[in-house]
């Protein structure tokens, strides 16, 4: 990366049941930073939406990242950190969390559909039906390095994932 001074944000990424809540969770505890579920600016039509088993749209989905990102920005303008746990499944959804911004990084976090659907079978009260994880795998565009971004594999420990972040993005932290 290059950079010597932290990103003012960080989004975990990743299929639902890939634990981009429960990594951020972590990270951000690690960091000392605030942690958003990405989940909690989703307007209501959507989590009805979902729960009722329908994908979101794109445009279902363009209030809930303008939300998020206009976050991020409130955030990184207060000279503050945050990490958030959202889907970020394709480019332009990425693009529109950045805004064009050099200082937010994402996180990865990558699994198999079969791993993943393991997870969410053992779920319980989320409002993202195990049926919908196909087409959340076929919206799927995995980042690319141009996109700031760390890939981290999700079959390891939150702890190592967590420490394989922290190192990545030479974040200081990491627990010897």
């Amino acid at each position: 990366m290059g950079r010597a001074e932290a990103p003012c944000a960080l989004i975990v990424m990743g299929v639902s049941g890939s634990g981009k809540s429960t990594v951020a969770k972590a990270l951000g505890e690690r960091l000392g930073w605030r942690f958003e579920d990405g989940d909690s600016f989703h307007p209501a039509s959507n989590v009805e939406k979902m729960r009722a088993g329908h994908p979101l749209t794109d445009e279902d989905r363009r209030p809930w990242l303008n939300a998020i990102a206009d976050e991020i920005a409130r955030v990184c303008g207060r000279g503050e950190h945050v990490i958030i746990a959202c889907s970020a499944l394709k480019h332009a959804y990425r693009d529109v969390l950045l805004r064009g911004r050099d200082d937010v990084r994402f996180v990865f976090l990558k699994g198999t559909k079969e791993l993943i659907a393991e997870r969410l079978a053992h779920r319980k009260g989320h409002f993202m039906p195990p049926e919908l994880l196909a087409s959340q795998f076929n919206t799927l565009e995995p980042p690319e390095a141009s996109e700031h971004v760390v890939t981290v594999s999700i079959d390891e420990s939150v702890e190592a994932i967590v420490d394989g972040v922290v190192r990545q993005l030479k974040l200081g932290g990491t627990k010897r």
